[in-house]
C-alpha cells in the first residue's frame, strides 16, 4: 500500500487584526488621557512636603504668573476685576474653596493681595497649590 503524502499548506500568521487592535488601543488612550490643565499659563508651583488636602467639589482656581499676571481659568484679569468677580459669589463664597496657583517666582506681596481679596469677598477656605517635594 502506497500512502500519498499530503501537501503541507504554508502556515501564515495574519497580523492585520492585531494591528487593528493596537490602533484602537492607541486611539482610546489618546482620547482618555488627562490633558494639561492650564496650557496657556506657564506656572511653576513651589515644592512642599506637606500632605495633600482633599479637593472640594466647588473651587475657584486663580493663577498668578511670575510676572504678576492674574488668570481665572484661561482668562487674564486685573485685581479690580477679580475683586468684582469674587463679590459675585455672595453667600456661596463660604462654601467655595479659593485655590491660588502662584508661580514660585511670584512676588509675595502679590500673593497676599490675592488672598486678601478672597478673604474680603467672604471666602473662608483659602488654599495655595504646591507640587510634591521631589526628594521624597
Amino acid at each position: 500500500m502506497a500512502f500519498r503524502r499530503r501537501r503541507s499548506e504554508e502556515v501564515r500568521v495574519d497580523i492585520t487584526p492585531m494591528v487593528d487592535v493596537v490602533f484602537l488601543l492607541l486611539i482610546f488612550f489618546m482620547i482618555s488621557t488627562t490633558f494639561v490643565e492650564t496650557p496657556g499659563i506657564d506656572i511653576k508651583l513651589p515644592e512642599s512636603g506637606a500632605q495633600a488636602i482633599e479637593r472640594e467639589p466647588e473651587e475657584l482656581k486663580v493663577y498668578l504668573s511670575r510676572e504678576g499676571d492674574i488668570f481665572v481659568g484661561e482668562e487674564k484679569t486685573t485685581l479690580a476685576a477679580l475683586r468684582e468677580r469674587l463679590a459675585d459669589y455672595g453667600p456661596r463664597a463660604a462654601q467655595t474653596t479659593f485655590l491660588l496657583l502662584a508661580d514660585r517666582e511670584a512676588r509675595h506681596g502679590r500673593v497676599v493681595e490675592l488672598m486678601d481679596a478672597a478673604r474680603a469677598a467672604g471666602f473662608s477656605r483659602l488654599a495655595i497649590a504646591t507640587e510634591e517635594e521631589r526628594g521624597r
